[in-house]
C-alpha cells in the first residue's frame, strides 16, 4: 500500500502537467476536486453510509469548510498555477518540504516544541535544498521563480491545514475528515468551471485530470488513511520520501523533462532535512531492534 500510494502521488504532478495542456489551473482543480468528492460520495452511497456520514459531519461543517479551504483548495490551486512555469519534478521536490513547515508551525504554536540542536541542523539543510531548487531550477525568468514560490507557499498551507485538522477535528474519523475536506474544497473551487467555456481540451488532458481526481485524490486519500490506521502515522509518513523521487523519474522518462543537477542535489538536501528536522532519524536510532 505504501509503494502504491507513493507511485500514485508521485504521478499526480505528471498528471497536473498533462492536464494543464488543456485546462486553466482553476478549471483543472475544480474538476479534480469535484470528481474526487463525487467518487467518495458514490463510494459511501454504495456502502449505504452516505446519509449517516453527512449526519456525523454536520456539527463540524464550519471547521471542515476552513480545513478544506486551507488544507486542500488553496494549495492544490497554487501547485497547479506554479506548474505552468516549472517542471513536474521540481514541483514534487518543493512539495516534499511540507513536513518541515509543519514542525516549524507546531513549534511556533507550542512553546515547549523548541527547534534546536540536530533538528535545527535538519531544518537548515532542508531549506537549503528548497533554496537551491528555487534559485537554480526555474529557467523561465521571473515567471519560473514565481511558480516555484507558489509551490513553496502551498506547502505552508498544507502544514497549517494539517495542524488545524489534528487539533480541531479530532472527534471524527480520518476517512470522514477526507470526505468532508474534499466536499467543501470542491464547492470552493466550483467557480473555476466557468473557465471551461470555449475550452478545447483533448482526451489526454481530460483523462489526466479525471485520473488526478479519482485516483490521485479520492483513492489516494483512502490509501493514506488506511496506512495510518494499519501502520501508524509515523510509518505512513514515509510516503514523503517516495513521492518526489518517483515524480522525478516520471518527469524525466515520460514527459522528457531534463534531469538537472540542482534538482537531484535539492532533492537529497530536502529529504535529508526532513529526516533529521522532523526527528525521524533520532526515533529510528532510539527504537529497539
Amino acid at each position: 500500500m505504501l509503494g502504491l500510494l507513493g507511485a500514485i502521488w508521485g504521478a499526480a504532478f505528471m498528471l497536473i502537467e498533462i492536464g494543464l495542456r488543456g485546462f486553466d489551473p482553476a478549471a483543472l482543480i475544480a474538476i479534480r476536486l469535484g470528481s474526487a468528492a463525487l467518487a467518495l460520495a458514490l463510494f459511501e452511497a454504495v456502502r449505504g453510509r452516505l446519509r449517516s456520514t453527512l449526519v456525523r459531519l454536520r456539527p463540524y461543517a464550519r471547521r471542515l469548510a476552513l480545513a478544506g479551504l486551507v488544507n486542500t483548495a488553496v494549495p492544490f490551486f497554487l501547485i497547479a498555477w506554479g506548474q505552468q512555469y516549472v517542471d513536474s519534478n521540481v514541483a514534487a521536490i518543493l512539495n516534499a518540504a511540507a513536513p518541515l513547515f509543519t514542525v516549524l508551525l507546531a513549534a511556533a504554536a507550542v512553546r515547549s516544541e523548541r527547534v534546536t540542536g540536530l533538528r535545527l541542523a535538519g531544518f537548515v539543510v532542508g531549506f537549503a535544498g528548497v533554496v537551491l531548487v528555487v534559485g537554480v531550477s526555474p529557467e523561465d525568468g521571473r515567471r519560473g521563480l514565481l511558480g516555484a514560490l507558489a509551490i513553496v507557499a502551498a506547502t505552508g498551507f498544507y502544514a497549517a491545514g494539517a495542524l488545524y485538522v489534528s487539533r480541531r477535528l479530532r472527534g471524527i474519523s480520518p476517512l470522514d475528515v477526507s470526505f468532508g475536506l474534499l466536499s467543501w474544497a470542491a464547492m470552493f473551487t466550483l467557480p473555476g468551471l466557468m473557465l471551461l467555456r470555449g475550452s478545447e481540451a483533448g482526451w489526454g488532458p481530460v483523462m489526466a485530470t479525471l485520473a488526478l481526481g479519482v485516483v490521485a485524490t479520492a483513492l489516494a486519500f483512502q490509501l493514506y488513511f488506511g496506512l495510518i490506521a494499519g501502520l501508524g502515522a509515523a510509518r505512513a509518513i514515509l510516503v514523503t520520501y517516495l513521492v518526489p523521487a518517483l515524480a522525478l523519474v516520471y518527469g524525466v522518462t515520460l514527459l522528457d523533462e531534463r534531469l538537472r543537477w540542482s534538482a537531484v542535489a535539492g532533492l537529497a538536501l530536502v529529504l535529508a532535512g526532513v529526516a533529521v528536522g522532523t526527528g525521524a532519524v533520532r526515533r529510528r536510532v532510539a527504537a529497539p531492534a
